[in-house]
């Protein structure tokens, strides 16, 4: 039986996950974390769907069963496709959330929107993403960048500088003159390169990411379950674990939540 002071568990293939799990300790204060990244077996944009879904139901159930989650957040964009419809079947009474590309508040935020989505190979290919896509092909221009590589600079600790902003030219210039409007960004590692992102593409693009919005689904749902902490006064922690045996990931991984 789940308890009220059992920690809420933020799983990502790596450190990206912090992104949304920024955003729940700012919405949920009071509660306690356990974020999981497995660094081990990054990245998981590039690996195939069965190696992925296996993956995330390994380390899921460990948190459950192991570290006693009273919640889950899939904080990964490829794990949530590949794994999160199995792990709702598999734990039906769990209050368990996923991401998925911020793809209806750009599109909803101009007339005709023109937007980028900037996510990993795997992400693209699942169906998750094109029936999400497909929503929206009447109202905007929508332009999926596939974009191997590019977690890896936040897994390095590089958020800024020439080499990323010569990835970035490469990903980003042959849509210069396609009058974007938005940049969606669908792996929970990029957010914490908005700001070069922002640089390259210039002020007049809005980027878009779904931190919050995960962050305010598992709240609801926490809530339905009376799972969601009361006490206003408790001061919640943060555990990292990675299953990687590098000390410095954990270090890097502080770092990157207070960034």
């Amino acid at each position: 039986m789940n308890q009220l002071s059992d920690p809420i568990a933020v799983f990502d293939s790596g450190m990206g996950g912090i992104s949304v799990l920024r955003e729940m300790t700012k919405l949920m204060p009071n509660e306690d974390f356990i974020y999981y990244g497995d660094s081990k077996h990054a990245p998981y944009g590039t690996k195939t769907l069965e190696e992925v879904r296996a993956l995330t139901i390994e380390h899921i159930t460990y948190l459950i069963k192991e570290k006693h989650a009273k919640a889950v957040a899939v904080a990964c964009n490829t794990a949530t496709s590949a794994a999160v419809r199995i792990l709702r079947d598999m734990y039906p009474d769990l209050p368990l959330v996923g991401v998925e590309p911020a793809i209806k508040p750009a599109v909803l935020a101009t007339g005709h929107a023109k937007v980028v989505v900037m996510a990993t190979p795997m992400t693209l290919r699942e169906e998750k993403f094109h029936k999400l896509e497909s929503l929206y092909d009447e109202q905007a221009d929508i332009y999926p960048l596939p974009c191997p590589g590019l977690m890896e600079f936040v897994e390095q600790g590089i958020l800024s500088g020439e080499k990323l902003e010569t990835f970035l030219h490469n990903l980003l210039d042959p849509y210069k003159d396609k009058d974007i409007t938005g940049i969606v960004l669908g792996c929970t590692h990029y957010p914490f390169l908005k700001e070069t992102i922002q640089k390259i593409v210039g002020p007049s693009v809005t980027i878009f990411d779904g931190g919050y919005g995960t962050a305010k689904e598992l709240l609801r749902r926490l809530r339905v379950a009376d799972l969601a902490q009361v006490d206003n006064m408790r001061k919640g922690s943060v555990t990292f674990l990675n299953s990687s045996d590098d000390p410095a990931l954990i270090q890097r991984s502080k770092k990157l939540l207070n960034s």
